[in-house]
């Protein structure tokens, strides 16, 4: 049976060891980044998030070490860049309930929160509950979790959806791997989708009108960036982010980005936390 629960990407969590200076990293790209929240004691994370129509990426980093964000820990200790990738879920515990009823033991559903400071004065609160797959199930290096937003008013504020460099939404986040063709199925076993063999590697749709994987491997990634734009970028997992925008000369002069191919405009790797950001038109 198809998982009911999951609703294709909801977030990109970019992992990033000083999460003040990241942030101006960022808005620099020409993203309107959000204040900064701290999460939940147990969690010891904080972040900025990038907000789009339906979909955004989190900037985070870690605050205090807990046992929850051991993996997250583990993972800077090699690393910056993309970590893991959020579906939606519109419940939790039922989605969770669905992999264990697959054999997969999840870990959650958590609860958790953070303090919003919201446009007009005051603070609200965004809370959420989420769970993960299993830490071993981690397609093509990248872990994958589910988020169910309790308060959507708190985190898709309007006034952080506008974006100097036009973007609009998550349109592919992209997985380095030697093998593409098995994380593609991987992926595809574990959310249900299926995964197509494409001239640039292998596609999984995560659901709905969300953003799509695509698994390529160190060739298919030559393919699709100069090598200016891949300097800095890791040799396997998640490298790239690929967002739609609305106005590409708009997102070339506001990331300083690499004009390449014939709507493409990207930003290196080494500009972005070990990310390769690349703006294609909405």
């Amino acid at each position: 049976m198809p998982l009911k629960h999951i609703l294709g990407a909801d977030h990109v969590v970019v992992t990033v060891r000083d999460l003040d200076a990241s942030a101006r990293g960022w808005g620099l790209l020409g993203f309107t980044v959000s204040p900064r929240g701290t999460h939940s004691p147990h969690l010891g994370t904080g972040n900025y998030t990038i907000m789009f129509g339906d979909d955004y990426l989190e900037l985070l980093g870690v605050l205090a070490e807990t046992d929850q964000n051991k993996p997250t820990r583990d993972f800077l200790s090699k690393r910056e860049g993309i970590e893991r990738t959020a579906f939606t879920t519109d419940d939790a515990a039922g989605g969770a309930a669905e992999l264990k009823a697959r054999g997969l033991e999840p870990l959650g559903p958590v609860h958790f929160g953070r303090p919003v400071d919201l446009p007009g004065g005051g603070t609200g609160e965004a809370k959420f509950n989420v769970f993960r797959w299993p830490l071993d199930q981690n397609p093509g290096g990248m872990r994958i979790f589910a988020c169910q937003h309790l308060t959507r008013e708190t985190v898709w504020i309007p006034e952080l959806q506008s974006h100097a460099n036009g973007a609009r939404r998550i349109a592919r986040i992209e997985i380095l791997s030697a093998d593409p063709e098995a994380a593609a199925r991987k992926m595809a076993g574990l959310i249900d989708e299926p995964a197509t063999k494409t001239p640039d590697g292998w596609r999984v749709p995560s659901g709905g009108k969300r953003a799509d994987f695509l698994f390529y491997d160190a060739a298919g990634f030559a393919s699709l960036y100069p090598a200016a734009v891949r300097e800095g970028a890791a040799g396997e997992g998640a490298v790239a982010i690929v967002i739609a925008s609305d106005d590409l000369a708009k997102a070339k002069a506001a990331s300083a980005g690499i004009a390449h191919g014939e709507e493409t405009v990207s930003v290196p790797a080494a500009r972005a936390n070990g990310v390769v950001i690349s703006f294609i038109p909405h």
